[in-house]
């Protein structure tokens, strides 16, 4: 099992910034997945950015270009620094891990709020 531990959520005015961490602990496997997912009030849970151990970068249309996810395998954290943040990037964000290959190690954070107000 991997637990997660995210922190760096608040409240932003539009146009702001603000950077998401995750410190993972526990099993962790040499090929894996990390990344952040998003549940606004009403919608269902989305993807908004993952990165692989080796690099590999995806990212929601909708953050493309303010978005930069990072992660630093020798702490095992991953990162999510949001620039021109909107007030539709309101929501709960969530850390996720999985490793490649292996759908039953998948393990959720507890989510940090991000609130931007416009």
């Amino acid at each position: 099992q991997v637990q997660l531990v995210e922190s760096g959520g608040g409240l932003v005015q539009a146009g702001g910034s603000l950077r998401l961490s995750c410190a993972a602990s526990g099993t962790i496997f040499s090929g894996d997945v990390m990344g952040w997912y998003r549940q606004a009030p009403g919608k269902q849970r989305e993807l908004v950015a993952t990165i692989t151990s080796s690099g590999n970068m995806n990212y929601a249309d909708s953050v493309k270009g303010r978005f930069a996810i990072s992660r630093d395998n020798a702490k095992d954290t991953v990162y999510l620094q949001m620039n021109s943040l909107k007030p539709e990037d309101t929501a709960v964000y969530y850390c996720h891990y999985q490793a490649i290959g292996r759908l039953w190690t998948r393990s959720w954070g507890q989510g940090t709020q991000v609130t931007v107000s416009s």
